[in-house]
């Protein structure tokens, strides 16, 4: 039997961290640092228990920190190209390693990470981590490269802006100017001889509203002249294709790719076909926020899903707080409708504000409509963010980011709702608030569904929106409904965006019901409520069906709907 796709992302820095009262900005030995080792048989148990099929371990990679690791014979980073006192998952330092950071043995943590893949394996779960293409941190150097590899921009020409075999751009002569995130005044300037463009396609000298901690690979595009030179391969191409094999390699089950649309579509073309001959089980999930290059990255570039960031996730967002109607939803999954499937849907990542956070919607339980909407809408994947189901408000002041709704990738940190969760490794709900453990019972019996109900595993959808615009009793500006279903069953799954709880009747047309495969008669109808196990009968009248629902405020109700002749 096929499986929806449910990953957890974690990042396993703030996940294990049991610390309290963490310091502003504190150091490693200040504010301490979750483990491989702390993802623990119980932890991974817990994460299962929420429907996950996968989890996304982020910020795996060895990245730069300000952490001093030269005994283990790692060079320090200049702490004028560190994001924060951990530094930036995706500033990665050396790509065939694991950041010391997680390890309890540093000398011995790329055999914890394996130990941590083999536990989630043994969980039913699968692992993903991130592959980052598009740049690498400004003082790259691989302690761990396997022989016959080299490191990026090793025989580079550094007179030439743009050269077809240089893994870095050179913009000559010009001053770093990001000193300012230098910790101690005494360290001495950043220089970096000749300039290499940043990252974020800076090609100049960065600021720090750039990416100033990483440089821009070259993957055959001449930005000066706009040419795009992919014969002779780029060497880029080459040294990736390498990096993603060793990680396939490892045991992992796919990657999370940060910002595909930085990096053209045609290296994936060539790269994806590749991976997948030796490792045709790996999934590839790609970060890219253009609509209008989906289809490629889709059908040309091989990925298998690709984040709805600018389509579900903003009009979602738009519609919990009132800025948006609810039959943007309907118009949203339009434009997608060809490949609904191949979209990865979510309400939090690290990238994102928090929904409990006063910068979002101050309340976890403003979003349960939304979460019915983004988990159960198709079979495409869905993806929490650890916290998200205790509504974790990140609210903290951790230090680079400080107080934003978000919760810090760049820090030490310890989360309280996690910490909390974790109960000494106990992962009870002993020290949660009832608030906490009625999220956290929400969010479990809600994903579960995604692949106990059959029609929310692999069933069909349905829009109902426009067959109930004209009703007295159905606001379509709060209200979303649809149907998903299988020619033996049938979900009517209505959501309600409003503050207030809404009894409105839903007109479900013949149309909807041929479709399905419902009969045209008049026999009753059993319903069974699956949130709340309330059991109804329903009539069908003049070949539709009228049903009438009491929606809580900002939440819904999924009614499982089977004929009695079937």
């Amino acid at each position: 039997m096929s499986q929806r796709i449910l990953i957890y992302q974690m990042l396993p820095r703030l996940f294990g961290n049991n610390t309290e009262n963490c310091i502003e900005g504190g150091t490693i030995a200040q504010n301490g640092c979750g483990k491989f080792n702390d993802i623990s048989t119980e932890a991974l148990r817990a994460i299962r228990s929420l429907g996950m099929t996968h989890v996304w371990y982020t910020g795996i990679l060895e990245h730069t920190t300000r952490t001093d690791y030269t005994q283990y014979g790692i060079e320090n980073t200049h702490p004028a190209t560190v994001k924060g006192e951990a530094g930036s998952p995706y500033a990665i330092k050396d790509y065939y390693d694991v950041d010391p950071d997680l390890a309890t043995d540093v000398l011995k943590r790329r055999d914890e990470f394996r130990a941590l893949v083999k536990r989630t394996h043994e969980e039913n779960m699968k692992v993903i981590i991130d592959f980052i293409p598009n740049h690498v941190a400004r003082h790259y150097k691989s302690d761990n490269r396997p022989q016959g590899t080299y490191d990026f921009g090793c025989n580079d020409d550094k007179n030439t802006f743009y050269a077809g075999h240089n893994n870095f751009y050179y913009l000559g002569e010009q001053p770093y100017g990001c000193n300012i995130d230098a910790k101690d005044s005494t360290d001495s300037p950043y220089e970096e001889h000749p300039l290499r463009a940043t990252g974020n396609d800076c090609f100049g000298s960065p600021s720090r509203n750039d990416w100033y901690d990483t440089v821009k690979l070259n993957y055959g595009i001449d930005y000066r002249s706009g040419n795009r030179n992919f014969v002779p391969v780029p060497d880029t191409w080459v040294k990736m294709l390498k990096i993603l094999k060793y990680w396939a390699s490892q045991g992992i089950d796919g990657f999370r790719c940060d910002m595909v649309e930085m990096t053209p579509v045609e290296f994936w073309q060539w790269a994806l076909p590749k991976v997948k001959e030796e490792y045709p089980h790996l999934i590839f999930i790609g970060e890219i926020y253009q609509p209008h290059i989906y289809r490629s990255f889709i059908n040309n570039g091989h990925f298998d899903y690709l984040y709805d960031k600018v389509g579900l996730y903003d009009t979602l967002r738009a519609v919990m707080n009132g800025c948006a109607s609810a039959n943007d939803i309907t118009n949203t999954l339009r434009e997608t409708a060809d490949i609904r499937r191949h979209m990865l849907t979510f309400l939090e990542n690290h990238d994102e504000q928090r929904i409990a956070s006063d910068y979002f919607a101050a309340d976890a339980r403003r979003a349960l409509a939304a979460l019915i909407v983004s988990a159960t809408i198709d079979t495409q994947p869905f993806m929490l963010y650890a916290g998200e189901e205790l509504g974790e408000r990140g609210m903290d002041k951790e230090g680079y980011s400080g107080r934003d709704g978000r919760t810090t990738i760049f820090d030490y940190w310890s989360v309280d709702t996690l910490r909390r969760r974790n109960n000494n490794g106990k992962y009870n709900d002993a020290l949660l608030t009832d608030e906490e453990k009625f999220l956290l019972q929400y969010h479990r019996h809600l994903l579960t569904l995604c692949n106990s109900e059959e029609s929310l595993r692999e069933g069909r959808f349905y829009d109902l929106q426009y067959a109930n615009q004209q009703s007295d009793t159905y606001d379509s500006h709060r209200i979303y409904s649809y149907l998903r279903g299988t020619d033996e069953e049938l979900l009517l799954i209505a959501t309600n965006f409003a503050d207030n709880s809404r009894l409105c009747s839903i007109n479900i047309p013949c149309e909807a019901l041929a479709y399905f495969g419902i009969p045209d008669n008049s026999n009753p109808i059993t319903a069974k409520e699956l949130l709340t196990g309330e059991e109804m009968t329903l009539t069908m009248n003049n070949n539709e069906l009228s049903v009438t629902v009491n929606i809580p405020a900002c939440n819904g109700v999924i009614l499982k709907i089977r004929n009695k002749n079937k």
